[in-house]
């Protein structure tokens, strides 16, 4: 993972370049102040101060230059990005307070590098801010977020079930949490069926990640992941250009993951649990098929009408074992539906909750944080889909009609109604790059959560 400490420092007051933010509102003000000659050096770098564009100016003695940026009226997490791509490496102080922007340009400078060498210019863009608590915050949402990127960028052959585990395993080590894995056939008999039965037919064994941390006194804070490491489709199997992508289908893993670092190392007052189960659908004679009919934790009956409607189910067992420490809170991520990115495309996390409170928190959580999601409906109208003439639910209803709300309704049918509950159905993807965002993995909901949590429960 990328260190980023050492690319944004508190303001020392040693010598770095100067960085001055323009709007294009100020433009024409901030041009009408500035020299004849160096009038002359904006114009023929086209500079207007649109977002995401930059400029240098020379100085007047050698090595003396300075940097434009132009950057929104608001500051967000993403307007010092260009600029941290753009600029050559070095040392700079901005001209005004950025810490809304810090984020971004952390992140555009990450890189996935496991496998390829990054090519071109990779010399780093420091950032002296005068800001030092938004230094540290900023610091350890970058990593987060890194956190999130590498695991999606890894492909299945290196990252299956028993990698994922370990990757919650080095983060338990960190800060002193247990983790407790079940593996295989030990998930029969520690009744998780629906787990077993989606992960079965994988040579690399299913398995059900639990994480704990925290003083037991507190409030309970439970966060579950999807852990689907390769989707195949299952029986139901997917054609070549769906399953293209599916090494990312274990992207709530790592959003789970990447929240519960954040609250571990924020030392925030709940006793956390974390718990990810980690399966690859996959295809062999012991596959689970189109009508068969599966037991759950809950003791509720599913009839399989769809084998590529996988992650419910391993889902449907996190989250009734979340219910029985009867928590104060449940969050879970998941890359569940298509649906969800043909209703609110590529950039938006459909979000679900049971409780106004909740979803009202978390608006506010997401424009704190510039983490945008956008609520959907867990309408009751749509629960008859859901029903079986076989078993007591069906995992995909037929028609396709609502598909990311009857998914989240079959989720809730798992989740107690007095237990406050948000769902994420998540790409965790960027299929195109923009500024600090390079195309692949990529976290959404994190940053909110981590407000919205910060917001309820405070440090310990």
């Amino acid at each position: 993972m990328t260190d980023f400490a050492p690319l944004l420092t508190a303001d020392d007051g040693a010598p770095a370049t100067r960085l001055t933010l323009i709007t294009v509102a100020g433009f024409d003000d901030w041009l009408r102040g500035q020299s004849e000659r160096t009038r002359a050096f904006v114009a023929a770098q086209g500079f207007a101060a649109a977002p995401d564009s930059v400029a240098l100016l020379p100085g007047d003695a050698p090595g003396d230059w300075s940097a434009l940026a132009g950057v929104e009226a608001v500051l967000g997490p993403w307007s010092l990005a260009a600029a941290a791509s753009k600029l050559p490496s070095g040392r700079y102080r901005a001209s005004q307070p950025t810490g809304p922007a810090l984020l971004g340009w952390l992140l555009a400078q990450h890189r996935f590098t496991r496998y390829k060498k990054a090519s071109g210019d990779i010399g780093a863009r420091v950032l002296l801010s005068q800001e030092p608590a938004a230094v540290s915050e900023a610091v350890k949402l970058a990593e987060a977020t890194a956190l999130v990127r590498d695991l999606v960028d890894t492909p299945a052959a290196d990252l299956g079930p028993g990698e994922l585990a370990e990757a919650v395993a080095v983060q338990a080590r960190a800060f002193g949490a247990t983790c407790h894995v079940t593996k295989g056939e030990a998930l029969l008999e520690a009744n998780f069926p629906a787990i077993h039965a989606v992960g079965r037919a994988a040579s690399r064994a299913p398995r059900l990640i639990d994480l704990n941390w925290g003083d037991a006194n507190h409030p309970k804070l439970t966060i579950i992941g999807k852990g689907v490491t390769f989707d195949s489709g299952g029986l139901n199997l997917k054609p070549g250009g769906s399953m293209a992508l599916m090494k990312k289908d274990m992207g709530g893993a790592a959003h789970a993951l990447a929240l519960a670092r954040l609250v571990m190392q924020a030392n925030l007052a709940v006793r956390l649990r974390l718990i990810i189960p980690a399966v690859e659908n996959s295809i062999s004679g012991d596959a689970m098929r189109p009508g068969d009919i599966l037991a759950s934790r809950a003791g509720k009956s599913i009839e399989v009408t769809n084998t590529d409607a996988e992650g419910r189910l391993v889902l449907a067992d996190a989250l009734t074992l979340a219910g029985e420490d009867t928590p104060a809170l449940i969050i879970d991520f998941a890359t569940l539906t298509g649906a969800a990115r043909v209703a609110l495309g590529p950039q938006l996390p459909g979000f679900f909750a049971n409780d106004e409170a909740l979803a009202a928190d978390y608006a506010v959580a997401a424009e704190a944080s510039g983490d945008p999601l956008w609520r959907l409906p867990l309408w009751p109208g749509y629960r008859d889909m859901l029903k079986s003439t076989v078993a007591d639910l069906n995992n995909s209803p037929d028609g396709g009609f609502a598909g990311a709300i009857t998914a989240a309704l079959f989720l809730e049918a798992f989740v107690s109604p007095a237990t406050p509950w948000a769902h994420f159905d998540t790409f965790a993807w960027n299929p195109a790059a923009r500024p600090g965002r390079p195309r692949g993995g990529e976290a959404m909901g994190l940053r909110a959560s981590f407000a919205l949590i910060q917001q309820r429960f405070g440090r310990a």
